[in-house]
């Protein structure tokens, strides 16, 4: 009997669907085990395997080695956290308010998920901290691009001129403010001995971009008001300018 090119795609089709099914399956299994372990605990192959309902052979069928395995799991870890992060990095609100929100989702992830906030600080190809590269860095550099581009939308709704300088320092400043986020709360979670709760924490760094937001706004010429809305700022903005034009 011969085999139609149509019967062969649709095997194909639906055996790569099974491959994904059953890759997804080991990671959310090596996640659950994680978690259960608690922060810094090692999770073995077989710990995975056991959680999956599979054996050791089949989850090394779908994963070149641990280390392409730790890497998907990390990428599973941040995809999800970068879905309950960046939705909140938006121009509502006062900037206070929308600095603090973006800090609290993240402060209230880390503490609800500590094992997993450890992982995603993991650098998968060699054990240990990461020290630059794949999904964290990754992650790190999208979430400061948001950020840079809600900063420039931002202070052009505030009647703000970037100069080319300017925009391209938004960049690392960016970049700059997002790692120091990490490193404080990863200190924070780490330290041997914390007193801050996590509503401290939150406060402490929410206060800590702000002024560093507010700084950097009056290197650009903008004078940002703490209590009111990114939005009634900006409708005062455009107000103005109507105004000029009639004159």
């Amino acid at each position: 009997m011969t085999t139609t090119p149509g019967a062969r795609d649709g095997r194909q089709a639906r055996w790569d669907q099974h491959k994904e099914e059953r890759r997804q399956q080991i990671i959310d299994a090596a996640i659950a085990v994680a978690e259960e372990s608690g922060p810094g605990v090692e999770v073995h192959v077989q710990q995975i395997a056991e959680r999956a309902g599979l054996s050791r052979t089949v989850v090394y069928r779908h994963f070149e080695d641990r280390a392409d395995l730790d890497r998907a799991v990390q990428t599973a870890i941040l995809d999800g956290f970068w879905a309950q992060l960046l939705p909140q990095i938006r121009l509502d609100g006062t900037v206070p308010q929308i600095i603090e929100r973006a800090v609290a989702t993240y402060v209230h992830w880390a503490v609800a998920h500590p094992a997993l906030h450890l992982l995603a600080d993991h650098d998968a190809t060699g054990g240990g901290r990461r020290d630059g590269g794949g999904p964290l860095e990754e992650g790190l550099d999208r979430l400061a691009g948001q950020i840079a581009q809600v900063v420039q939308l931002g202070a052009l709704a505030l009647g703000g001129e970037l100069s080319d300088d300017d925009r391209a320092s938004l960049d690392p400043l960016a970049y700059g403010m997002v790692g120091a986020v990490f490193s404080s709360v990863r200190r924070w979670l780490t330290h041997p001995d914390p007193h801050l709760t996590p509503e401290a924490v939150i406060d402490l760094v929410s206060q800590t971009l702000w002024f560093g937001i507010d700084g950097h706004a009056r290197r650009f010429g903008l004078q940002i008001d703490p209590d009111r809305s990114v939005e009634d700022i900006a409708g005062d903005t455009v107000s103005g300018l109507v105004e000029t034009g009639r004159r």
